[in-house]
């Protein structure tokens, strides 16, 4: 059973910082573009970070640009995103997301998604 589970969330105050995980399992993700997506409550999904298989091309979304940063362990078939300098607007549940297709920050190209966990930052 292929799966994607994220871990994490939290809740945390304006200023401070979370590192989320994304496991993988099920298949061989190591050739896979991570990317990592967010929805806020009555808002569309929106991109955040991917990185390609090997770590070589990494692309943010502009809100997070400069206070994320995406990683991946293929030996643990883990993909991370440090969140610093956290907003109330980050408040979102954050999914991982793999393709085998690109490195892309469209949501369309991602085959496989977790549940997600929820970031919730206090003001």
């Amino acid at each position: 059973q292929v799966q994607l589970v994220e871990s994490g969330g939290g809740l945390v105050q304006a200023g401070g910082s979370l590192r989320l995980s994304c496991a993988a399992s099920g298949r061989d993700f190591s050739m896979d573009a991570m990317g990592w997506f967010r929805q806020a409550p009555g808002k569309d999904r929106e991109f955040v970070a991917v990185i390609s298989w090997n770590g070589g091309t990494r692309y943010y979304g502009d809100s997070v640009k400069g206070r994320f940063t995406v990683s991946r362990d293929n030996a643990k078939s883990t993909v991370y995103l440090e969140m610093n300098s956290l907003k109330p607007e980050d408040t979102a549940v954050y999914y991982c997301a793999s393709s085998m297709r690109a490195t892309s920050r469209s949501d369309r190209i991602y085959d496989y998604w977790g549940q997600g966990t929820q970031v919730t930052v206090s003001s």
